[in-house]
């Protein structure tokens, strides 16, 4: 197969380097965007008389042939053809003649797949964040249909205060919520055009940047062809935000693990959604939230890896780049997979909500409430935090529970104790107070629902 560049080398190019130098395995999926690109090229060439309409027109209907090929499987990829341009590019000219050699004035490769990319990463990110989207809205709709369930809180992985279901669950909403508004913001600096930076330097003739941005919806155009061809700076911003969103994810499901376990009983994880043991016939194993947990390892390294790629490359535009492709693809289809996964097994997880009353007022969990009861008092809370340590101390050497303490043995701590204590040392009691904004309370907590279910639409 001649090459493009082939009227400048004596020899042809080795099989070994056609091969090591294919991307047409992986970039393939790119043919959608690449197509789109083109037509919208060769619709400005036409409208600008550097090509004639004529000749526009018959390009485009010849990509558009292409299109439907691909679509329908009849379209074979060529790895002696290298990448999705070239593929698409000799199949045009095989389609309809020398007219195709025209669609490449006024382009280069190296703006062609900036192009592409961005057009990718704008599609792909946004259905991205619709499936954030659709999570939150699982997880609020889980949230208000237990919102006066009470459960532990933990620090440290040690019971805590007693808290609501929902007020936990909403915290992984307002993670999302960050992570939809990083991609939104991130869709700005993916929704700039490089095309017609061309190689590097632009172009003599009398393009229409403007005119094709708006084709394909480009809010900005880049303004230094030089960075243009060589930026991936978009794709590393999308990596990151990427990072961040399944690290979130991991937590998530981290807790479903815990939770799934016989020493939480927490919940019941869905059938549908668990795998068993092939030797041991009692288990049910929580595999696709490990799943979601374990690659989250990979997307870190696909962050990784670009940055690696970009750290010492010179400007413009170096083959170096073509590794940019994989991290990304793999990226979105992971972080898509999860999401999708995370949106499908949440409906059907059973709460044990009697377990986790159960467990929400053992430990002591309401012992700041009785620190907060002493600083109402008039106790510095220091002080208050000293003499509240002290009643749980007795508490554990006497094996009782705070409800179990006559107010004597309260006073003999304090004697700024009264019998209104009482009312701060129940889980309910507790969770009703925490009243303050972003608290634990029912009042604040439907509060919060109220504010992401506005945010969320």
């Amino acid at each position: 197969m001649k090459k493009p560049w082939a009227g400048r080398f004596r020899e042809k190019t080795s099989k070994i380097v056609e091969h090591f130098t294919e991307s047409i395995s992986f970039d393939n999926r790119l043919w959608r965007y690449d197509i789109e690109g083109s037509i919208a090229h060769a619709k400005m060439l036409g409208k600008q008389g550097i090509i004639t309409k004529e000749d526009s027109e018959e390009i485009i209907r010849g990509l558009k042939e292409i299109a439907r090929e691909i679509e329908t499987g009849r379209f074979r990829f060529k790895e002696d053809l290298e990448d999705i341009h070239m593929n698409i590019e000799n199949a045009l000219t095989k389609k309809i003649g020398p007219i195709g050699g025209k669609l490449h004035t006024a382009r280069s490769r190296n703006d062609q797949v900036a192009l592409d990319l961005r057009l990718y990463l704008r599609a792909e990110t946004k259905e991205i964040i619709s499936l954030i989207k659709k999570l939150q809205k699982t997880l609020l709709n889980t949230a208000t249909k237990y919102l006066n369930t009470l459960m532990p809180g933990y620090t440290h992985m040690q019971r805590a205060q007693p808290v609501l279901l929902s007020h936990h669950l909403l915290a992984y909403v307002e993670m999302l919520q960050r992570d939809r508004e990083r991609l939104e913001d991130t869709l700005k600096r993916i929704n700039i055009i490089p095309l017609g930076s061309c190689a590097l330097a632009g172009t003599t003739l009398p393009i229409d940047r403007g005119y094709v941005a708006k084709l394909l919806g480009f809010k900005g155009i880049s303004e230094n062809s030089i960075d243009a061809v060589s930026d991936r700076d978009f794709a590393i911003e999308f990596l990151s935000n990427a990072a961040i969103l399944i690290m979130h994810l991991s937590r998530f499901a981290e807790e479903l693990i815990l939770w799934s376990t016989e020493e939480f009983r927490f919940i019941e994880l869905p059938d549908a959604f668990t795998t068993g043991s092939s030797i041991m016939p009692q288990k049910k194993n929580p595999d696709v939230a490990e799943l979601i947990r374990g690659k989250t390892g990979r997307v870190y390294g696909n962050l990784l890896s670009l940055l690696t790629t970009m750290k010492g490359l010179p400007l413009s535009y170096n083959r170096d780049l073509q590794e940019d492709k994989v991290p990304i693809f793999d990226t979105v289809d992971t972080v898509k997979s999860c999401l999708t996964v995370l949106n499908g097994m949440l409906p059907g997880i059973k709460f044990n909500t009697e377990r986790m009353f159960e467990t929400a007022g053992e430990g002591y969990s309401t012992a700041t409430d009785i620190a907060e009861h002493l600083v109402r008092k008039g106790i510095p809370f220091r002080k208050a935090h000293e003499i509240t340590g002290e009643i749980v101390l007795y508490c554990i050497k006497n094996r009782k529970q705070f409800r179990e303490l006559s107010i004597n043995e309260f006073k003999k701590f304090s004697p700024v104790i009264t019998k209104d204590i009482y009312s701060y040392i129940e889980v309910e009691d507790s969770v009703k107070t925490k009243t303050s904004r972003g608290g634990t309370s029912p009042d604040a907590v439907k509060k919060q629902i109220r504010r992401l279910g506005s945010l969320i639409g």
